[in-house]
């Protein structure tokens, strides 16, 4: 029997690859014009960092790590989501001794080990940003305005966005005592993990899809806000109102993550079944500490978009997305003589910044010219034995049909004036 790929990945063959390219091009196009430099962290890390990092009562650290133990004892995890990392390698290199506040993006692979569905894999792939340095509101206002411009400019249809304010530690402390209160009498009817969240993490039992009929009613964290907090929630709101960025407070919205305090958002959108949360961030003021083993603290703000569900997205939607790109020149040698001009030819054209591309299954005309269409060509150019004699190529539009005679050592820039028209 073959060796087939793990349960809950994939393979982005040719054809695919080029519209994971597209919405990577797109991602760090956007970066760029917002001051965001990319950073490359590990793929794997010690367990201990995603432990106090992400939570140790969330699913993530509980359920769906992929740890191991490596040839010194020493507990690795695979990374499940990219802000911890970040966060470590802020830390361990000490960026933050630099004078300006910090505005990095990572595009790459995370791991987590659950049950494949629409738009999730365990290993999946996330766009993320993390503004590590200010607490000022304008700050988690760009993070989300840059999110939301992502996802316009990759054409997504009908993007809303949702906030809540998750508080400080000392509002959550206050919040969380008043949730117990609340659930009490419902507490034996509970699913098991909400019934451990109800001690260590009651916050949680509002993002738990089963127990949803139990948390209607439940008290809002906004009441529960002190005047710091408050303030923050409305500077943020006030932005993105300058911003002409539509928006709703929904005071449920807990994030899955327990780094999270004051803004919490996320961006939704329809186009896969009842799921309609697509992506989401906030702010994590009390992370770089936590992980640092508080010897330095920087407040923060960010967001990680999973990749696969915007092309779900985009698909469902019907948004064309740019796949193979036309090959600009296809070139055809006819006889053996003209075949060492055509792999000369070859890498000249791509020297000059042209792509291009020729047979090297030794087929005749025909099969050379339906290789040059499969490849969307824009033009081929053929070399036989008079052009050969003459020096000259046949240069053929394949759109028009349109032939001419073009000198060999003028054949890369009479295609590419062709090509700027």
């Amino acid at each position: 029997m073959s060796i087939q790929k793990p349960k809950g990945t994939q393979d982005l063959l040719p054809g695919v690859v080029e519209k994971w390219q597209y919405i990577e091009e797109k991602a760090r196009d956007v970066c760029r014009r917002f001051n965001y430099r990319e950073i490359r962290t590990p793929i794997f890390e010690h367990t201990e960092l995603f432990q106090r990092g992400v939570g140790e009562t969330t699913d993530i650290v509980e359920k769906e790590m992929y740890t191991f133990q490596d040839k010194g004892d020493r507990s690795m995890s695979l990374r499940p989501e990219g802000t911890a990392g970040v966060v470590r390698a802020y830390v361990e290199n000490k960026l933050y001794g630099e004078p300006d506040v910090n505005k990095l993006y990572y595009i790459g692979p995370m791991f987590r080990y659950e049950q494949p569905q629409a738009g999730r894999y365990r290993q999946f792939h996330q766009f993320g940003i993390e503004a590590i340095g200010s607490v000022d509101p304008s700050l988690d206002a760009e993070v989300i305005a840059l999110g939301y411009l992502f996802y316009k400019e990759i054409g997504l249809k009908d993007v809303r966005v949702e906030i809540n304010s998750v508080g400080n530690p000392a509002c959550r402390t206050v919040y969380r005592d008043e949730l117990r209160k609340f659930f009490a009498p419902v507490k034996e009817k509970l699913c098991k993990d909400c019934q451990s969240r109800y001690d260590r993490n009651p916050m949680r039992i509002l993002d738990c899809k089963k127990d949803q009929e139990y948390g209607v009613g439940a008290p809002s964290i906004l009441d529960y806000l002190d005047e710091e907090c408050s303030t923050h929630f409305a500077k943020v709101q006030r932005h993105l109102t300058d911003m002409g960025i539509a928006f709703v407070v929904n005071p449920r919205m807990v994030r899955g993550l327990d780094y999270y305090t004051h803004t919490a958002f996320e961006y939704k959108a329809a186009g896969i079944g009842a799921i309609d949360t697509i992506s989401g961030g906030g702010r994590y003021n009390g992370l770089v500490g936590t992980i640092g083993g508080g010897g330095v603290d920087q407040p923060g703000v960010g967001f990680g978009l999973g990749l696969e569900r915007v092309l779900l997205v985009l698909e469902a939607q019907g948004v064309d997305v740019p796949g193979v790109r036309p090959l600009d020149v296809y070139v055809i040698g006819m006889g053996e003589a003209a075949e060492n001009e055509a792999a000369k030819l070859l890498f000249e054209l791509r020297s000059a910044g042209l792509t291009a591309e020729k047979d090297y299954l030794s087929r005749k005309m025909k099969a050379q010219m339906k290789s040059a269409d499969r490849f969307s060509a824009r033009y081929t150019a053929i070399i036989g034995e008079d052009e050969l004699a003459r020096g000259s190529v046949t240069l053929k539009s394949m759109a028009t049909g349109e032939q001419e005679e073009v000198p060999l050592a003028s054949v890369a820039e009479t295609v590419k004036a062709k090509l700027d028209r």
